[in-house]
């Protein structure tokens, strides 16, 4: 008894330490830039980390109960996904970064009073100079991103936790071979292998809140002293997320043999 209660322990730590992979914390932090309330952040988190352990169960059960055999170009593309969501991710902020410093070109040309601080459309938080009479604002408010999905999808109020809970779904498929067989190394009963893996992803949906939580954090800390420190770490995210789905696109896609007749995969 002593010896399983150890291995959940073990399980539950070990997912909240799998919540901290760099492409983990970089994919939620392009997401968490751009929100300024530490409750709407650990949602994030919470919701990413759902996600995530959806996919864990789903697939990892498959390979403890079944028997699944991952071919290895499935395996590489399921890690492709990850690199072209943090791709996807990184532009969607370098994006809305160069709109906001032609919006701050475009002001300090102009002759209407403004000033600087942080303000939102709906979801979407952000810096830029700005009045507050609308021929001085520099868009629409119905033309920044969020406020396209709120037209969209506004009839959804679970649609704004989409975001994070799809990204944790993709995360998650690049993972959970590896979980998986190493749960079959360590337990041989398959009902407490999936056990353990639902113990596993209650620990990453708890690590994954608290990094969240520390990113919203850190972004209202310094962005109250800072006008533009928030827009600027916004920006670095998104390079950061950019540079680091290229490399992995690269890596999988001819260094493993994505796109090639001889692709190599070893779950990781």
């Amino acid at each position: 008894m002593i010896g399983f209660l150890s291995i959940i322990a073990i399980g539950f730590f070990l997912g909240m330490r799998h919540a901290t992979d760099p492409d983990h914390v970089i994919a939620v932090t392009t997401i968490v830039s751009r929100q300024n309330k530490i409750s709407r952040a650990a949602l994030t988190g919470i919701f990413w980390g759902i996600g995530h352990t959806l996919t864990i169960l789903v697939v990892g059960a498959a390979i403890i109960l079944f028997g699944l055999v991952i071919p290895a170009r499935i395996g590489l593309s399921m890690e492709f996904s990850v690199a072209l969501m943090l791709v996807a991710l990184g532009t969607m902020n370098v994006v809305a970064f160069l709109r906001s410093a032609r919006s701050v070109a475009t002001l300090e040309n102009g002759k209407s009073a403004t000033h600087n601080h942080a303000h939102s459309h709906g979801d979407y938080i952000h810096t830029h100079p700005h009045g507050h009479a609308p021929e001085s604002h520099p868009h629409e408010p119905a033309s920044t991103p969020v406020a396209r999905m709120d037209r969209l999808f506004g009839g959804l109020g679970f649609y704004r936790y989409l975001r994070p809970l799809m990204i944790g779904i993709v995360h998650g498929l690049a993972g959970s071979a590896a979980v998986a067989l190493l749960v079959l190394a360590t337990i041989r009963d398959p009902r407490w292998a999936v056990a353990y893996l639902l113990v596993f992803g209650v620990g990453t949906v708890a690590g994954m809140m608290l990094i969240t939580m520390s990113i919203a954090s850190a972004f209202n800390f310094f962005g109250r002293q800072h006008a533009n420190f928030s827009a600027r770490l916004g920006l670095a995210s998104g390079l950061l997320s950019l540079v680091f789905g290229l490399v992995l696109v690269y890596q999988i896609g001819f260094a493993s043999g994505l796109f090639s007749g001889h692709p190599l995969w070893t779950p990781h």
